[in-house]
């Protein structure tokens, strides 16, 4: 049996808006998270989230109880240049200064994210990624962030889940042109995006040489075809490249998938491609594949509609006489109908292995559930056979090849859910609050917490 590596970075991850709060303390600048309408009125906002900003120093001392060797977490675009472009906040950069250093002293390995769907609203008033100067206000962004870290952090992440964030972009605050192509509009956001990303690899490259390495991170999921028909077959392949591949297809091997292509054309949708950006793709190299990773799909092929028009709001996870998500009914459900498959996690593993022979990190995977506070404990044993289950299936994948360097859950505490409040909880540490009422925002270890340290501790074998 090959085993996990000693050096395998077991961690848990956060997002910035999710978690720190403080949205405009100490010079902080308003993102399209602190702006958009929170649809369920009866959630939280994210201005307070887990108050990580006044209890960070707390936060690191916990994640070195549990034995973390690395914490994926994202900075704030605002925090740092408070409009997208122009001035740097000093305030802000001391913050994630201080935050790091408390990291590496407890021997934690930051990894970091540059951005994780937290546009500077400043720059989503003129179009936010479909705009090509947010390109360059990014660039700059990750310029400052190499300036100012770079000295310290040996894994850099550029985008997190930009497949989400295109396919499902009004649910994390992403507005759409009235009357517009939506998936000419996303398309061209996508396109955009990789460039962006391309140019920060290079960048990172130029100056850190093979002493920091820099990838991309989308949620990546195996697609099931629902039954044998081939037309479901074919269905599955199609929305794995819708799903999945048409966002790594690019970055790591700098070619657009035709499958897509071929659905943009026929929907008079394809976007535009300037002359020089596929040079600039190609010099893009990540020297990883991080994923976020929670269940898998299931399809079948469905009727083609003649002109069909997709609606603003749709999720762009099916589409007429290309494919159509369905249930599976051969997977149990959590407490909010997400398909529970670790399963699919190893088939998922093996698929990036397979497709594009890079090193992988997971970044995200967990569940999320309404974990009670009864006496002063959380038992949360379901969580606890989550993880056991979804470790099992990366320890049988790194024995079939699958080159896995890391495993951050999601997540290392509980957050703010992004449009289920912080009643749909994820951590490993309680924080003590509810929708409305921050309280003192009491971080509190739940039984998971103590199982992961003595999983950590065993580098995987005590399961």
């Amino acid at each position: 049996m090959k085993k996990i590596g000693k050096d395998f970075l077991w961690g848990a991850s956060t997002s910035a808006y999710q978690f720190e709060g403080g949205f405009d303390s100490d010079g902080k600048g308003l993102s399209i998270q602190d702006v958009k309408e929170i649809l369920n009125k009866e959630t939280s906002d994210f201005k307070v989230a887990s108050d990580h900003y006044n209890h960070w120093k707390e936060d690191v001392t916990l994640m070195a109880q549990m034995g973390f060797k690395s914490y994926r977490f994202s900075i704030s675009w605002t925090r740092i240049i408070p409009n997208g472009i122009g001035e740097i906040n000093k305030k802000g950069v001391e913050f994630y200064s201080n935050l790091i250093d408390e990291l590496l002293k407890h021997k934690i390995e930051p990894v970091v994210t540059m951005f994780h769907f937290d546009m500077p609203n400043e720059l989503e008033k003129i179009g936010g990624w479909a705009n090509r100067k947010v390109i360059t206000a990014y660039v700059n962004y990750a310029n400052v962030l190499f300036d100012n870290f770079g000295d310290r952090i040996k894994y850099w992440i550029t985008i997190n889940e930009q497949n989400v964030l295109l396919l499902q972009g009004p649910i994390v605050g992403i507005k759409r042109p009235q009357n517009c192509n939506v998936l000419k509009h996303v398309f061209q956001m996508n396109h955009n995006i990789t460039v962006a990303q391309a140019l920060v690899m290079e960048e990172c490259h130029k100056r850190f040489d093979s002493k920091v390495k820099i990838g991309t991170a989308p949620n990546i999921s195996s697609i099931y075809p629902a039954s044998c028909k081939p037309e479901d077959i074919v269905a599955s392949k199609n929305i794995a490249v819708l799903r999945n591949w048409f966002y790594l297809d690019i970055i790591v091997k700098g070619i657009y998938n035709r499958i897509l292509l071929a659905l943009l054309e026929e929907q008079n949708a394809m976007f535009e491609i300037r002359q020089g950006d596929m040079e600039i793709i190609k010099k893009a190299n990540p020297d990883f594949i991080a994923f976020n990773y929670y269940t898998t799909t299931t399809v079948k092929m469905n009727e083609k509609i003649d002109n069909y028009k997709l609606p603003d709001q749709e999720r762009v996870f099916g589409f007429p006489g290309f494919g159509q998500t369905v249930s599976n009914a051969n997977l149990a459900k959590t407490q909010f109908g997400w398909e529970i498959d670790p399963k699919g996690l190893k088939v998922t593993l093996l698929e990036l292995q397979e497709r594009y022979n890079l090193p992988v990190i997971i970044t995200e995977n967990g569940i999320g559930a309404y974990d009670k506070l009864e006496e002063g404990k959380i038992n949360d044993d379901y969580r606890i056979n989550y993880l056991k289950s979804h470790i099992e299936a990366i320890k049988e994948a790194v024995n079939e090849g699958s080159q896995v360097f890391g495993y951050n859950c999601w997540s290392a505490f509980d957050l703010i859910s992004v449009h289920e409040g912080i009643s749909k909880r994820y951590g490993l540490i309680y924080i003590d609050r509810e929708e409305k009422d921050i309280k003192t925002a009491r971080r509190i270890r739940k039984k998971s917490s103590y199982w992961y340290e003595k999983v950590i501790k065993s580098n995987g074998e005590n399961l």
